[in-house]
């Protein structure tokens, strides 16, 4: 068995042909004593393309407070200013047809890019979650490398402690011998 399956094994439980790449990938760094972990949000964001935060923006815009009263208070106003104001020359008169073929195509737009900036929200979740796992698996790799060292670091002062011991019994046999033996 050689040293790579004999750690592997004593790590991970199988030999190291069958390590996946995220157990090698921890294996590699924990081998060259390298962090692991990392800003996942940084990570994901400079992958993003335009397209990506922008849907990410619109999504955020979409679904805030400020979003929902500016538009209520847009639909207060056309629907004032087709009623009220411009009663005989009304640019979309009620049941204000324009208005609604214009919040359809906003609503048609928009639920698609709101699903996409969801999706992204997944992956993201994802890649922290694969983050974690290998911060995790590095740890434990970590804990189990110490808890090895520490107990070979025992082993070997145990049995030095035995040949002490063992040497102490010498000498204090060999130092009764010679005071029962006759003067």
């Amino acid at each position: 068995m050689s040293h790579i399956d004999e750690v592997s094994h004593l790590l991970f439980g199988k030999p190291s042909s069958e390590l996946g790449p995220v157990e090698r990938h921890v294996l590699h760094h924990a081998k060259e004593r390298k962090t692991l972990s990392q800003d996942t949000n940084a990570a994901f964001v400079a992958e993003q393309g335009f397209g990506d935060r922008m849907a990410d923006t619109i999504a955020r815009i979409g679904g805030s407070w400020g979003f929902i009263i500016g538009f209520l208070i847009f639909l207060a106003v056309w629907a004032t200013a087709n009623t009220i104001l411009l009663t005989r020359d009304a640019f979309d008169p009620y049941p204000f047809i324009f208005l609604n073929l214009l919040l359809s195509m906003i609503a048609a737009l928009q639920a698609p890019i709101i699903m996409m900036s969801q999706n992204r929200q997944a992956m993201k979740d994802r890649f922290d979650a694969s983050k974690d796992y290998e911060v995790n698996l590095k740890s434990e790799v970590e804990l189990i490398s110490l808890h090895h060292k520490i107990d070979t670091v025992l082993l070997r002062e145990i049995a030095e402690l035995r040949a002490d011991v063992s040497r102490l019994h010498g000498q204090l046999a060999q130092y009764k011998s010679g005071d029962s033996s006759p003067a």
